[in-house]
């Protein structure tokens, strides 16, 4: 039992002595507490010997409190019999020390319906102990409403067993009378309670409470309390005090705690304590510092050592360290070992795991095979998952199906599948889903998301209103903010239309600098309205070079434009190759007339 005594009794009494574990002192002030203890106790055997029951009682809890069993008997028997109600707690202690759990309930019941709280907690656990959860209730609830912290706590623990709401009541009680342990347990209720309330103010000021009784918690030594503390403060921000309680949990050894702050020292850019933290913690048995250590050994080269540190993860229970063993192996091109791995990992419920399984099945011509292991990993929740089962079936032509797959994987945020509804969207002439889907994947960072969203709200512009003289006036608008941040990502047809906007407000210079961007990148769009571009500023022979660059590339526009500057040049046969080509590629306009500047050449030479 937590207590050997009704200590209330003896605090009151001025008697209460706390017990010395103590077998040899050197200072003056322990000898003294030595001395101090042995005259006390001399006092009380001389006064109990003269037959003061109090004397008994309080020497028989001094006995018990050394452990001197044999001596503290006779002692408690005689003031329990002489209606002691402390000393009847006691001797159940004693007898419960001994073995006799029944006899000891019937001196507990004894001082429990004398008014003991003590002897009350004592006898609901001993009750609990046995399954009778209605007897052991209505003792621990005698004892709570005592004022007794333990049985306090002891009633939370039974409510929250059975599920009962009173539970918070008495465990708020016990944390606020300082107890280490229902101050951590109530604060894990309001933590869980925050995040069922994520979002909402009710949910912060619950959380608040929670960080309150988690520092209480935390400051009377609670290790795991100092951990969940230093997680709250680590999502608010505050690293610097995170960190000093995480390094306060590791110290009483949290191996949860040494790895968090392992963590925290890598993102902070110190690897080196890191490493050293996430050791600890692994040593300890924790999984997830060893995957760690073995990612930190990976990025090092050290693949010898980063396979030791995913086993020891994977002997830890953390499936992690199979998959990252997979991973390992396949990027040394094991692929049985990987496979291997990843199965192992993907029967274990890892959603990532099995979506590369399927990955690397794939690749090897499994479809049959790596489908299932796709739609487990979708079930599971893996968005890459579910955007690759739509890939497979948009491989078979099995459009509605891809299309399930690719808004599932789109409404968990993935932008490529976000990309492929909005695509889907246009075709089925849904513009409204379109650019809402369009704009999810742009916001994402998908370039042909943002060109083809500029694309949508391009069609739809008004046209420029015109200045009072009859000059349009240009306004930015959406769809070119769009245009601009494609181009900026790499996108050659967007850097194109940028180009021509340039060029239509008369930006020369601009213009020309995204042409040349796209042409560089391979458009032959934009080396075509380069080479437009620097004719009109008089520079014919460098945009005969974008020329024949974008003709070689199959723009038949611009290969017709090269027909006709080597025809002015005189250089005939030249001309004539360049209007053949300029037939073959095409369009019908540019074929039609290629075809008579190639005839008009032809005559010419044959004439």
């Amino acid at each position: 039992m937590d207590v050997m005594g009704d200590k209330a009794t003896l605090f009151e009494t001025g008697r209460f002595v706390q017990p010395s574990s103590r077998e040899d002192t050197d200072t003056p002030d322990e000898a003294g507490e030595i001395a101090d203890e042995a005259a006390e106790e001399l006092r009380q055997r001389l006064a109990a010997e003269a037959g003061d029951v109090e004397a008994m009682s309080v020497l028989g809890a001094m006995l018990l409190r050394r452990g001197d069993l044999d001596g503290a008997e006779p002692h408690l028997r005689a003031a329990t019999a002489a209606g002691d109600r402390a000393a009847a707690n006691n001797l159940g202690v004693l007898l419960h020390q001994r073995g006799y759990a029944d006899e000891a309930a019937g001196w507990w019941r004894i001082a429990a319906v004398a008014g003991s709280a003590a002897a009350a907690h004592a006898l609901g656990r001993h009750h609990r102990e046995r399954g009778d959860e209605p007897a052991a209730e209505y003792w621990l609830r005698q004892a709570a409403e005592q004022g007794h912290t333990l049985g306090a706590y002891a009633l939370a623990d039974l409510l929250e067993h059975r599920g009962d709401a009173g539970a918070e009541k008495w465990m708020r009680v016990a944390a606020e009378r300082g107890h280490r342990e229902a101050a951590y347990r109530l604060a894990r209720a309001l933590d869980r309670k925050a995040a069922r309330e994520a979002g909402g103010d009710d949910g912060v000021q619950v959380l608040d409470e929670a960080e309150q009784w988690y520092r209480q918690a935390a400051a009377r030594g609670h290790r795991r309390a100092a951990l969940h503390l230093g997680t709250i403060l680590e999502k608010r921000g505050e690293l610097k005090e995170a960190g000093r309680w995480y390094l306060t949990s590791a110290k009483d050894g949290e191996a949860r705690a040494a790895c968090a702050l392992g963590f925290l020292l890598r993102d902070a850019g110190d690897t080196e304590n890191a490493a050293v933290w996430w050791l600890r913690a692994a040593q300890d048995g924790d999984g997830n510092a060893a995957n760690a250590l073995g990612a930190l050994h990976a990025e090092r080269g050290e693949t010898q050592t980063a396979e030791r540190w995913y086993r020891a993860a994977m002997d830890a229970g953390d499936v992690n360290g199979a998959y990252n063993l997979g991973l390992l192996c396949a990027e040394q091109g094991r692929t049985a070992q990987a496979e291997q791995w990843y199965r192992r990992a993907a029967y274990a419920g890892h959603r990532e795991a099995a979506n590369a399984l399927a990955i690397l099945l794939l690749r090897g011509g499994d479809e049959t095979g790596a489908e299932p292991w796709f739609s487990k990993a979708a079930e599971a929740g893996s968005v890459d998952a579910a955007f690759n089962l739509g890939i497979l079936h948009a491989g078979r032509g099995e459009e509605q199906a891809a299309l399930r797959w690719y808004e599932r994987a789109a409404a968990a945020g993935h932008t490529e599948a976000a990309l492929q509804v909005g695509m889907a969207r246009l075709r089925d002439g849904d513009e409204q889903e379109a650019e809402r889907h369009l704009r999810c994947a742009a916001g994402g960072g998908s370039a042909e998301a943002a060109y083809r969203l500029a694309t949508v709200l391009d069609a739809r512009r008004p046209p420029e209103p015109a200045h009072e003289l009859g000059e349009p006036v240009h306004r930015r608008s959406e769809c070119e903010e769009w245009y601009e941040r494609a181009a900026s990502q790499g996108h050659r047809r967007a850097q194109v239309r940028v180009g021509m906007l340039a060029a239509a407000r008369g930006d020369v210079a601009e213009a020309a600098r995204w042409y040349r961007e796209a042409a560089e990148a391979g458009s032959r769009n934009g080396a075509f309205n380069l080479g437009l571009l620097l004719a009109r500023e008089g520079s014919e022979p460098e945009a005969a070079v974008w020329w024949t660059r974008a003709a070689d590339a199959g723009h038949g526009r611009a290969a017709l434009r090269l027909a006709l500057v080597y025809a002015r040049r005189g250089e005939l046969a030249e001309g004539q190759r360049w209007a053949d080509r300029a037939v073959a590629l095409g369009p019908r306009s540019v074929a039609e007339r290629a075809a008579r500047l190639r005839d008009a050449l032809r005559q010419e030479l044959s004439a």
